[in-house]
Order: C-alpha cells, then structure tokens, then sequence
C-alpha cells in the first residue's frame, strides 16, 4: 500500500502511441508506490479528444452507486439494535416513563450525580477531544491496577472490537466465533471480509474446549472472540479453560462487559504476561453510560502500539470522557448499584422459575436467559409483553430459538413484569 501523487499539467509532454489517433500526456516524473516489491508506475492521461472512446463510453451500462461498494457488503445482512425509549414511545403509543426497558442490559439506576453536574459544567466542547484519552486512560489506571501503556478508550467497546479486526484480519482470513453469544463478533468480522467458523456451545452453555482445539489446529484462526459472562446466558469462563485456550496458537479477545455482576476479578492484568489476549471492558453496564458510548480494552504493548496508529484520532468524544472519568469518581455509587442489580437479579430468577412456560438459567450477569416452553412462541410472548409496555429481548437465530433474555431492573421493573406474565392468557 502507498501514495501514488498526481502532478499538474505544467510538465506534460507528448508523445505519439502506435495508434496515429491516440496521444497521451505522460508526466515525466514518476512516483513511487511504496510495497514489498517497490513497483514503478507512470501516470498517463489522453492529451486530445477521441471520437471512438466516446463511442465506447455511450455503450456501458449507467453508472450507479451500489457499483462502488465492496462485493461482500452488498449482501451483508445489517445490525438488528434495540430501539431507544423515543422509537419505542412513537410506536406503542406510551410515554417513555410508561415503559419497562428490559430488553438491552441496560443499567437502569444510570450514572452518579457527579456525570450530570460536570457534563454541565463542560468548558470546551468546541475543541476536538484529547487523542490519547490521557486523563480518562490515567483514572483506568487507578481503578483497575494496570498502567495506561496498556489501556486504550473507544467509542464503545464496539469500536474497539473493529479495530482489533482491522489490525489483524486480511480478507478471508478466520475468526472463531462460540455461539451463542454476542452477535457482533460475526457482524463485524462479515464487514471486514473475514470468515466465521463456529464452535457451538454445550447444552448448559459452556465453551467446547475440544472442539475450539480442533478447530484452531485445523483452520488456523487469527484470533477467539470469548465473552465472559458470556451474552445472553450469563455464564462465565473459568481460569482452567481460559489457560487452555490461551496456550493455543491463537488471539484471544475476552469481552468483560458484564464482569462488574459476576462477583469475579477482571483478567485485564493478565494482557502483562500473555502476548496473546486483549480485555475489553465497557462504562455502558457499570457505569450507566450507554448513550455516551466509552468502552476501554487492555492490550500487551507489542499489540496496542498498531492500535494507536490505526485508530480514528478523536474517537472518545469530550462528553463521553467527562463523564467516565466523573462516574470514577464515585465508586461507591458504582457499587451500591452493582449491588442492587445482582440482588433483583436473585429475586427476578426465583420469580421466574415460578412461570410455568419459562425455564430461567442461572446467571452471574445482568439478565437472565429464559427457555419458553409448554408450547408458548417465544416471538409471540415478547410481542405480546411489548403491547403491554414492558420490552423483553427475541432472538431470531437458530441457537436461540425458543428463548428470550430479560434485563434485571429495579425492584418495581421486576414487579411490573411478573404483574403482565400473570396476566397473559
């Protein structure tokens, strides 16, 4: 890859083609594109009209915009995201107060106090936001144990799982994907030209650790998408199988957004002594940060360095990292919240077990995956909870279907919920 430069027309000169009625200007300087085998190119341009290249010209097809995009993009399938609380408002006819959000593990107590006064009290929101994320990087530092050298911020951990894609995949070259589990993983390696080989969780959604082998020492994989607690069942990746897999000749990406519930350490220190693993992490769980998107990943300085020079300059917006650095503030509230959450969480799998159609999962997250059962649609139950204000999640595709996911929310989420359940014919 490189620069190919275009030169203005002072220093054409002509010269005659072994057609007498073509001639061509051809800039005698020439550039260089810069590669492994440093081929030379001239740049040449038709000096006169031609008649029988317009003719040519007349007979193409019309030019048309989708002719530009890359091959596989036209048949890639979008994102299905969840609909914010205005969308949903239009259509159901309710206010947003009137409707219980339990569909997209959002934190429903949302971000301390200290985020609404310092987002109003923002200086330059006029001047483009620190490239580095230095103050936002230094306060992760802190909370996490780990020096900034290893932490880089993102616009969501979504951006960063791009980016690690970019950086490491070529076209057709193999991710490992374990479903089910976070769909992005394959959305995004489909945008990047990338092949999708899946390796299905067990009945009781743990990681086939046999299989992920055989894979890897078949296929040769680039690098394991692995999420622990794991989206949508919330289950975790013990130390025993984390060590296998990180002594396979492979990248391994563990996404810990849903860490703070399960009551375990993040293995974000782990990237000083394993060159083959990144952490991400997330503020839209914890923190209450969702529509402000701040995610974080820690990378072993041998990966992160490609990163920096790969990623958008000023990804992190200064509002997005106002307000993670004030929500670090207070870890106490952080706390008292994570808390609250994994009690309802408790409370919402008891009441559910008591549904007679719907079979819960244990769950170290902030949602609890529920098996619908005793000939109950899936699809229907979540259609007809939604016509009653309250959102849950559906899943469409084939390792989930029969199921849906709830979001654990306050204590009256939870009441209102069950009150609709009870009340479904």
């Amino acid at each position: 890859m490189g620069v190919i430069d275009v030169y203005n027309t002072a220093s054409l000169c002509m010269i005659k083609a072994n057609n007498a009625d073509l001639r061509y200007a051809v800039s005698p300087r020439i550039s260089r594109l810069f590669g492994a085998t440093e081929k030379m190119f001239t740049s040449i341009a038709p000096a006169v009209p031609v008649k029988h290249v317009n003719n040519e010209v007349e007979s193409r097809q019309p030019l048309t915009g989708d002719s530009f995009i890359r091959p596989h993009l036209r048949h890639l399938a979008p994102y299905q995201p969840i609909l914010p609380f205005e969308v949903l408002s239009a259509r159901l006819g309710r206010k947003p107060e009137d409707i219980i959000k339990l569909d997209a593990n959002e934190n429903p107590y949302g971000p301390p106090p200290e985020v609404f006064e310092e987002l109003g009290q923002m200086k330059f929101p006029y001047v483009y936001p620190d490239p580095e994320s230095r103050r936002l990087r230094a306060a992760l530092a802190k909370d996490s144990g780990l020096e900034s050298d290893y932490i880089l911020a993102g616009c969501g951990a979504d951006e960063l799982i791009d980016l690690i894609m970019r950086c490491v995949l070529d076209p057709g070259d193999k991710i490992v994907d374990c479903p089910p589990t976070f769909t992005m993983y394959e959305f995004d390696a489909a945008v990047n030209g990338a092949l999708v080989i899946k390796v299905p969780r067990k009945s009781d959604f743990s990681l086939n650790i046999d299989g992920i082998a055989e894979v890897i020492e078949k296929e040769k994989p680039k690098c394991i998408f692995l999420t622990s607690p794991n989206n949508p069942d919330g289950s975790i990746i013990n130390d025993k199988d984390l060590f296998k897999i990180l002594d396979m000749p492979v990248l391994v990406v563990l996404d810990e957004a849903y860490i703070e519930f399960a009551g375990i350490e993040s293995r974000m220190g782990w990237v000083k002594k394993h060159e083959n693993l990144i952490v991400l992490r997330t503020f839209s769980k914890r923190a209450g940060l969702a529509g402000l998107r701040v995610g974080y990943g820690a990378f072993p300085l041998s990966i992160i360095q490609y990163l920096w020079r790969a990623k958008q300059p000023y990804n992190v917006s200064v509002a997005a990292e106002v307000s993670a650095c004030a929500a670090l503030k207070n870890p106490t509230y952080l706390e008292t919240v994570k808390n609250a959450l994994v009690q309802e969480r408790e409370r919402l799998y008891k009441l559910l077990k008591e549904v007679p159609f719907l079979n819960p999962y244990p769950s170290s997250s902030n949602f609890i995956l529920c098996e619908v059962t005793s000939g109950v649609d899936a699809k229907k139950l979540k259609e007809d909870l939604a016509k009653m204000g309250v959102m849950i999640r559906h899943y469409n595709n084939k390792e989930l279907k029969g199921y849906v996911r709830v979001s654990v929310g306050k204590p009256e989420h939870t009441d209102a919920l069950m009150d609709c359940l009870n009340r479904l014919p």
